[in-house]
């Protein structure tokens, strides 16, 4: 018995090691807010495809004052199209969440790891393989959505300034004036 209290031990210690890793390891997403700024501890291990797409369009500037076009109050706020979404180029609110990037769509890269507070993933259409720039942030747990969307990442501080994002009215979430992602970032935690 003495053996197996041991084994459970050791398993412990490295699994917390193995956490302690990841969270001090990999790329952040910076998202500056006009509350704040939000850091995302992106997941490269569980969607390399779509954290590699996100990189590559915050690096090109892509996000830089995109709006949050649908944000649901105890649901999530959605963000991420740099077609119809910049509020400096070419915005469209009857557009906005529409669009996509120039990049091409990307497979689905679904996960056991749920969608709690927080959570950061993918938007897509009906097609589980239609995933392109959008993403939205978790106000609160939707179990609903496991297994269902992308997981990209987690956000790791500053969600006290994704609570304060404009909601949207009526049942899709529509905002009208709504807020932006000011200016967005790669980064190394």
């Amino acid at each position: 018995m003495k053996l197996f209290y041991l084994a459970f031990a050791g398993v412990l210690y490295l699994a917390s090691f193995a956490g302690d890793a990841f969270a001090q390891s990999g790329d952040t997403l910076t998202i500056q807010l006009k509350n704040g700024p939000v850091v995302i501890q992106l997941m490269p291990e569980v969607a390399p495809k779509h954290v590699a797409q996100i990189e590559a369009l915050a690096k090109k500037g892509e996000y830089d004052n995109v709006a949050f076009h649908r944000v649901i109050e105890g649901f999530m706020a959605q963000t991420g199209d740099v077609k119809f979404g910049n509020m400096e180029k070419g915005f469209d609110a009857s557009l906005a969440g529409t669009g996509g990037s120039d990049m091409p769509d990307l497979p689905a890269e679904f996960s056991k790891t749920p969608f709690v507070r927080g959570t950061v993933g993918m938007a897509r259409s009906q097609d589980p393989n239609s995933a392109n720039s959008q993403f939205f942030i978790m106000f609160a747990d939707g179990s609903f959505l496991n297994g269902q969307y992308t997981v990209v990442g987690k956000v790791v501080s500053g969600m006290e300034n994704v609570d304060k994002i404009k909601r949207g009215e009526g049942q899709n979430g529509e905002v009208s004036n709504p807020d932006r992602m000011i200016k967005v970032t790669v980064g190394k935690k």
